[in-house]
């Protein structure tokens, strides 16, 4: 499949409907995700990206012992499980989702709907391939409650995107697609084009994807740099700019403030997650999580092992409510404090850019904390996992070393915001 072809034929009927759309231009769930093959990649793992966007803001990462493999998975805080919105198993199969809105043509009612959470813990308990993913959707019941572009990888080379309604489901084959890479957002390309959602954010995405592509870096690609370059980014495809590259030439014609539509992160974003895979035959425990919970643009970014036991930092698994103590809490507090403006009249549709991208006389850009807590996370987590991918280390002693340097990730996350946590001075008005 050629995803350019999506880049101009959507918008056709896309302006014919433009007032039907404009009645629901802002959705909640508007995520972003993409699969990159394994045979685009230099080392042969599929990468699978899923940048959230719901009603849900306070998001965890928690381990699950399912009914055949154990699983680690994004999850709203006040979960108390049963559903998953991202996540991978032991056995390597991996799925996230994103929602569409054009492929439903039943009379289901809503209260029927919405059961793409359900179906993905419960795939991650008992799937360990795409074949069984497909033979798990062919054997649900009907309707299956769900309208959705679920995307999976697993540990025998597969990657495929599963376009799926009430009664049937859509597959595309990304290992098959000419660009070695496919973006979703929110529509579905079986589905019918006039209810299309997201384009939008697709052409943003698709276009970073490619240049990134053309210019050889997308091969090497590390999962900090999809979260770094996407998931930060104020690039708006359909208006021409770019406010992170753009940055200084904004900061100095502007107060800082941008309309929040169409950008991919939103006040909407509550986490942006990377599976890092393996390739066709590799053991499965050299997967990789990689979750920064909140908003991107003042969350950091922690990777996390996928095993039987669980191994997860505990500032990432909130319960019911995350609280600064947490990673998705502080994230929340310096959203609030530094990103987004109150909700009084339309005070809600812009993003406060000026600490994001410039920072300010008392501390730097909220990016360059976030890049420099990164930086030293991977440091120390890259090397133990080099260690352990190239038979240096066993696995026992892998996830012994990720448990004695993983507890302090949360403190390097608080150090890199120090100002910004302590900050007590007047913020910009409101």
């Amino acid at each position: 499949m050629n995803q350019k072809s999506l880049l101009a034929a959507p918008f056709a009927p896309f302006l014919l409907v433009l007032a039907l759309l404009c009645a629901s231009l802002y959705r909640a769930d508007a995520c972003t995700a993409v699969i990159i093959s394994g045979r685009l990649t230099e080392d042969g793992r599929p990468i699978l990206w899923k940048h959230r966007d719901t009603d849900s803001l306070d998001n965890s990462l928690r381990h699950f012992s399912g009914e055949k493999y154990s699983f680690v998975g994004l999850v709203n805080s006040s979960s108390a499980g049963g559903e998953v919105w991202a996540g991978i198993n032991t056995a390597g199969f991996a799925v996230v989702n994103t929602a569409s809105y054009c492929l439903k043509n039943d009379d289901v009612p809503r209260s029927e709907m919405d059961r793409e959470g359900i179906l993905m813990y419960r795939a991650l308990e008992i799937c360990s391939s795409l074949e069984d993913f497909e033979t798990f959707l062919d054997t649900l019941s009907r309707p299956m409650g769900v309208e959705a572009n679920f995307g999976c990888i697993d540990a025998h080379g597969g990657a495929a995107w599963y376009e799926t309604g009430n009664t049937s489901y859509h597959k595309i084959d990304v290992n098959a697609c000419d660009d070695g890479f496919f973006v979703v957002t929110n529509f579905s390309v079986s589905g019918e084009p006039a209810r299309w959602k997201g384009v939008e954010r697709y052409q943003t995405a698709y276009a970073i994807f490619s240049e990134m592509n053309e210019g050889g870096f997308l091969a090497g690609i590390h999962p900090l740099d999809i979260i770094d370059s996407l998931s930060r980014s104020y690039r708006h495809e359909v208006l021409g700019i770019d406010l992170t590259r753009d940055a200084e030439e904004f900061l100095s014609r502007t107060n800082g403030l941008a309309v929040d539509q169409d950008f991919i992160p939103r006040r909407s974003t509550s986490a942006s997650v990377v599976i890092r895979g393996v390739r066709d035959g590799e053991d499965p425990s050299h997967a990789v999580v990689w979750a920064a919970l909140g908003y991107p643009a003042v969350a950091v970014t922690v990777p996390v092992p996928v095993s039987d036991e669980p191994h997860l930092p505990s500032a990432l698994s909130s319960f019911p409510v995350s609280d600064l103590t947490s990673f998705c809490g502080l994230a929340a507090h310096l959203k609030s404090g530094f990103v987004f403006p109150g909700c009084v009249s339309n005070a809600g549709s812009y993003v406060r850019l000026t600490y994001v991208l410039g920072g300010t006389g008392w501390a730097r850009s909220t990016l360059a904390c976030c890049r420099e807590a990164e930086r030293t996370i991977c440091a120390g987590f890259e090397k133990i996992y080099a260690d352990f991918v190239s038979g240096v280390i066993s696995r026992e002693e892998y996830l012994r070393r990720y448990d004695s340097v993983s507890e302090g990730f949360f403190r390097i996350y608080e150090q890199s915001f120090e100002d910004y946590i302590h900050w007590k001075g007047p913020l910009q008005a409101r």
